[in-house]
């Protein structure tokens, strides 16, 4: 695998994430307590064999750059990196930012002609799944092919806001249609569910192959479609051009996989992995997610009642404590009676000190914790919230989009208390 180059795409604005992704890039958004989404991919890298990675990055990337440079090092005899590549004013990119995720990569490519790899896979920093990249690479090798792009079956009612391709008998792509609204257009690119169970994989009548936005290249068929064209973006514009003039295959996935695109997929996929049977584990004896080292103590318990939930490390969650089918994150410390239920807690960075304490004092807002009695439920609490007492942070009148001057917003029907929020106590969210 050494033969291989990974590019992470991680310079995305995340708009569709907002405001968690407010003061931070989207790879960066904390997931179950103590991940961040960047490290997916690259645990999937590290766990094929692949060592050798970049992470583009551009907007609002300073913790995402020192997540990567804390956790991310690799000893001097393997020749591995993880190394960060920010957009950046040069001779040769000019002064624009990236303007697509092929954007990104062509004004990045001396990196790929420098390297002496055969091949460049590109992922996308914001997805929640685990593959063996070597399989795919396998795939590649084997069909002869210039391109391979990942695929996965899904119905044809969940292709919508999916690319979907059409294959041959071989699995070389033979046709694309992005996010097909109609019958026409889903009959253009809709499988015979047989070929799929003749693949291995049982079809349970899914009929469409959809484009999970992961690509391998020979790297010369790379280097050529971006010199070659001005295309911006990979999905809406390289991959249906190189169907028509190179050999596409497609490599088969029937694994979990998520694109963690807005507020309410990070919510529900969140919550999902705080269940007893959760669709992806985070704890896999031969492909473990890695992330930050850290040396926090165990989570301290009062008389509490806690289910389903998935609690971090080095929390203080005091008596009378009702959590369920929730996440908590990092040092997050819980007075005595919160309710937390359907909600995600993210924790925060540090541990205040007696100063720190004093400060909120002085300068009138709570400490950094969640108040005794307060009730958080269907919401998410970001990073270093300071939420007061007796706070009920609970969406009952059904908004379903709202602002609050406070650092609440509402997004499609889930109250998210901004990283670093202040929230005073008695507050009730109306």
């Amino acid at each position: 695998m050494k033969n291989v180059i990974s590019l992470v795409l991680g310079g995305g604005q995340g708009s569709r994430l907002y405001p968690l992704t407010k003061y931070r890039s989207k790879p960066a958004v904390p997931l179950a307590g103590k991940y961040r989404l960047i490290d997916i991919p690259l645990s999937n890298c590290i766990n094929s064999g692949l060592n050798r990675i970049y992470v583009l990055t551009q907007f609002l990337s300073v913790s995402l750059h020192r997540h990567l440079r804390q956790t991310y090092r690799f000893d001097n005899f393997s020749g591995g990196f993880v190394e960060l590549l920010a957009a950046q004013q040069t001779a040769e990119q000019g002064t624009d930012w990236y303007q697509g995720t092929a954007d990104a990569v062509r004004k990045n490519l001396k990196y790929i002609k420098q390297s002496r790899c055969e091949h460049v896979l590109i992922l996308s920093g914001d997805q929640l799944y685990r593959m063996d990249y070597a399989e795919m690479l396998k795939t590649h090798v084997d069909s002869g092919a210039e391109a391979t792009i990942g695929g996965m079956p899904v119905h044809g009612s969940e292709a919508s806001g999916l690319g979907v391709m059409r294959l041959d008998e071989t699995g070389r792509v033979a046709g694309f249609v992005e996010k097909p609204q109609t019958e026409d257009e889903l009959s253009m690119v809709r499988m015979d569910p047989a070929w799929i169970d003749a693949r291995g994989i049982e079809s349970k009548g899914r009929d469409c192959i959809a484009s999970m936005g992961i690509y391998l290249f020979n790297r010369e068929t790379l280097i050529e479609v971006l010199e070659k064209t001005d295309y911006q973006d990979f999905g809406k514009e390289i991959f249906p051009a190189a169907i028509r003039a190179k050999h596409v295959q497609m490599h088969l996935f029937d694994g979990y996989w998520e694109d963690i695109g807005t507020v309410r997929a990070f919510y529900e996929s969140a919550l999902s992995l705080a269940g007893p049977n959760p669709p992806f584990k985070f704890v896999e004896e031969s492909s473990p997610i890695y992330t930050r080292a850290r040396f926090l103590p165990p989570t301290s318990l009062g008389d509490v009642t806690i289910k389903r939930s998935q609690l971090a490390d080095g929390c203080t969650i005091g008596n009378g404590c009702i959590i369920e089918n929730s996440t908590i994150g990092l040092r997050s410390l819980i007075e005595e009676n919160v309710t937390i239920k359907d909600s995600v807690l993210m924790g925060a960075d540090y541990y205040e000190t007696a100063h720190d304490v004093s400060e909120d004092k002085s300068d009138g807002r709570p400490e950094l914790m969640i108040g005794a009695g307060s009730v958080i439920q269907g919401a998410i609490i970001d990073k270093n919230c300071h939420i007061g007492r007796n706070v009920r942070i609970v969406n009952e009148s059904g908004i379903e989009s709202k602002e609050y001057e406070i650092g609440i917003t509402i997004v499609d029907g889930i109250p998210v208390v901004e990283k670093g929020a202040s929230v005073p106590d008695n507050f009730v969210l109306d």
